[in-house]
């Protein structure tokens, strides 16, 4: 099974090269057949030429551009379109994913499993300077999600997450255009009846460069697509269930 890693980057020269670096050892140190796709959402840095450097010494390696309209959810989506994996993880560029978890997600995959979902805040999990205010309303959010959805599942916002290339085409179309495309993509795959596993994970705070989350302007947009899986879960009758997606 190939994995593609998916990696989207904005100005992100202060940590892009240790990233790919980190996890290119990781993964090849497990044998695990691979390919890095950095998707430079429109750089105005070193980013690009960073990532075409290494890109010169690893085959594996691929620079994508998102032409626009840019942003996190295009960005995304733009690596996605561009994978040739079975199965894809979507990865921070600001070394916020410990590569060590990639591993541990690719072994969930082969046992079976058609996402893997990790979790900062389960038994076995690390979270290193994570901002309070931020913490609180990650807490309060996925909170809501949970009540709303029925699940157990408690870090539903966290973009750092696995699937089968067959999920990602059976959740498709993807609507969001920024960060709320990491509630939508696993959310819809619980609702359309996809297998997954919850795993403890490694994060790490920003040290490098400037988080690219803004709260305030983010609220409304995932509410939007929160609600708008609630309502396909309630009111499509089972027409993007996994079986029958798989029947056509």
């Amino acid at each position: 099974m190939k994995l593609s890693i998916v990696i989207p980057a904005h100005n992100e020269e202060g940590s892009i090269e240790e990233t790919i670096r980190a996890i290119s050892e990781k993964v090849a140190a497990a044998w695990i057949d691979h390919e890095i796709v950095v998707v430079n959402d429109n750089s105005r840095d070193r980013t690009a030429e960073i990532v075409t450097g290494l890109q010169g010494k690893d085959p594996r390696i691929r620079l994508v551009a998102n032409t626009p309209p840019n942003g996190f959810g295009f960005a995304i989506r733009k690596g996605l379109a561009a994978m040739e994996g079975d199965a894809v993880v979507i990865v921070m560029a600001d070394a916020s994913d410990d590569p060590g978890d990639i591993v541990v997600y690719y072994r969930k995959l082969q046992e079976g499993y058609d996402c893997v979902f990790g979790s900062r805040f389960v038994r076995g999990s690390r979270v290193i300077d994570y901002p309070l205010h931020k913490l609180l309303i990650n807490r309060i959010a996925n909170q809501f999600i949970r009540l709303l959805f029925g699940i157990r599942f408690n870090d539903t916002t966290n973009a750092f997450k696995a699937y089968r290339s067959e999920v990602v085409r059976g959740i498709g179309p993807l609507l969001s255009h920024h960060f709320n495309l990491t509630v939508e993509m696993p959310l819809k795959a619980i609702v359309r009846g996809y297998s997954y596993a919850v795993v403890p994970i490694c994060w790490y705070g920003r040290v490098k460069g400037i988080s690219k989350l803004k709260i305030k302007e983010m609220g409304s947009r995932y509410l939007f697509i929160v609600l708008y899986v609630w309502l396909e879960k309630w009111l499509s009758r089972g027409d993007y269930l996994k079986q029958k997606l798989n029947s056509k």
